[in-house]
């Protein structure tokens, strides 16, 4: 799905102005998110894996076989996805966490299974130390905010941006698949040029494309 422009609603944003908007955003959503209690959490946590888990079987029956699966090590507080991810690798799946390679650039992707050895990179999240870097075909993207467009924030580095414009310009476009809580819904994202919509919305109401 290619890039389309700001909402009519913001024709003209000031770059400064959304920039704010969108920090505004993103502070309110994490701390939203963090006010969830345990019990909220964990339940809510149950309905996403179950809608994830029948989105990827729909994926895999498409591409004709369990597809390379890229994932999120949990940070404050978002849904976390390991538990699937580790029954999916009994069923044959492969899996693969992101590596911060330098800051402005997109994402690398090395191996993931529950030996694998790791150590906190520059923003105190685990990652894989070793192996060589493989492609994911399909991407679990963690959600701070996440519009109807299927626009979403992050935390500001830009980096899934980045890595999702590079797969698809090497042709290895993976599909992006963004979960998180419902709470994350806002109306406008205010997404600029280079922001890249997803996929799919996961949360613990269902799914969405």
């Amino acid at each position: 799905m290619p890039p389309i422009p700001p909402s009519p609603e913001h024709p003209a944003q000031d770059p400064a102005v959304r920039a704010a908007l969108r920090a505004a955003l993103r502070r309110e959503k994490i701390a939203a998110r963090a006010a969830l209690s345990p019990a909220d959490h964990a339940a809510r946590s149950r309905q996403i894996e179950a809608a994830l888990a029948a989105v990827l079987d729909t994926l895999a029956a498409k591409l004709g076989g369990a597809p390379r699966l890229g994932f999120c090590w949990p940070h404050q507080g978002e849904f976390d996805a390991r538990g699937l991810v580790e029954r999916l690798l009994a069923r044959g799946w492969t899996a693969c966490l992101p590596v911060v390679v330098a800051e402005e650039m997109s994402l690398a992707f090395r191996p993931w299974t529950p030996t694998t050895p790791l150590a906190p990179d520059r923003y105190g999240i685990p990652t894989p130390t070793a192996g060589d870097f493989v492609t994911p075909e399909v991407l679990l993207i963690p959600l701070v905010a996440v519009d109807d467009r299927n626009y979403r924030i992050g935390y500001g580095g830009g980096f899934f941006d980045r890595t999702l414009a590079a797969l698809a310009a090497a042709g290895h476009r993976a599909t992006a698949i963004g979960v998180g809580f419902e709470l994350a819904r806002v109306a406008d994202t205010l997404p600029g040029p280079h922001d890249m919509p997803l996929d799919f919305v996961v949360t613990e109401r269902g799914s969405s494309g």
